[in-house]
């Protein structure tokens, strides 16, 4: 039985974990940012989805989406106040901009960190249940909003594959990844790509925390291990890779699952650092990243 927990249990939290390292990948890919300020990101939208549902009575899906609104602004914030001004900094050198972009989203995710801590306290909270009811699942009893969040998880990445290959702003945001020079001889706006890459990134961050709140619950202290998953994932997968993000985001999350149920809920980013230095030893560019 408890295998079987682990198997429902783990594919909901890694398809979470999938929704989330698309989001960090698509920036990475577009404009070449490291958002260590994602953790944070995510824990607003989670935090103020919780506000605005309960203590705003504004109900379980007004108050979702308001939380994703959040995560939108908060994502925006960061490239606004701390990542667009760095990269057009002249006192920075270009060879050492990545650090400083580094460096700068580290410390923005933990003001955002202990800034909500003040304001929520660093006490757990979760959003209701999208749908009530249970379900029974090889003879284990699961939550019905546990399948409906996988569910909603795999929506938002297919629409997302819809837009970046069936739409003239989607196959912009591709070239851009792969050749931003080819991009702005076309007649594109690197600038104006940037703004809605970090949009669809601030979505997807804020459904990803959101969800997690209706699933395991959120508290400020998530911050930095949501940041930490995230990394862990995209580096897995290989920079820039979409496929390989996703695969490493089911690796990672039934390894989180099995820690926490066979060991103990407070190890279960551990075992996913611990692979993540062997792979980066053995093969630096992740499962299917090319470099």
């Amino acid at each position: 039985m408890r295998a079987i927990q682990i198997l429902v249990d783990g594919f909901a939290i890694s398809s979470l974990y999938g929704l989330a390292a698309v989001g960090f990948t698509l920036i990475f890919g577009v404009s070449g940012v490291l958002n260590l300020a994602h953790g944070g990101i995510m824990v607003v939208a989670a935090l103020v989805g919780w506000l605005a549902a309960g203590e705003l009575g504004l109900g379980t899906y007004a108050g979702t989406l308001v939380g994703v609104l959040a995560g939108l602004a908060t994502a925006y914030a960061t490239y606004l106040v701390v990542v667009r001004p760095i990269q057009r900094s002249r006192a920075i050198r270009p060879e050492e901009t990545e650090i400083f972009v580094l460096t700068g989203t580290l410390l923005w995710g933990i003001m955002i960190q202990v800034g909500m801590a003040y304001l929520f306290t660093d006490n757990p909270v979760t959003i209701r249940p999208l749908i009530s009811g249970v379900v029974s699942i090889f003879g284990v009893r699961t939550p019905a909003n546990e399948i409906l969040i996988a569910v909603l998880a795999w929506a938002v990445i297919g629409l997302l594959w819809l837009l970046v290959n069936r739409t003239r702003t989607g196959k912009a945001l591709l070239g851009a990844s792969m050749n931003p020079r080819g991009v702005t001889l076309l007649g594109y706006e690197l600038t104006q790509l940037y703004l809605v890459a970090w949009g669809i990134y601030g979505v997807l961050a804020g459904i990803a925390g959101v969800l997690l709140a209706s699933f395991l619950g959120v508290s400020t202290t998530n911050a930095g291990q949501l940041t930490a998953s995230a990394f862990s994932i995209v580096v897995l997968g290989g920079l820039g890779s979409v496929s390989g993000s996703l695969i490493a985001a089911y690796v990672v999350g039934y390894l989180e699952t099995a820690t926490a149920y066979l060991i103990a809920p407070t190890l279960r980013p551990i075992p996913s650092l611990i692979l993540l230095v062997l792979v980066v030893y053995v093969r630096p560019q992740g499962f299917l990243g090319r470099r």
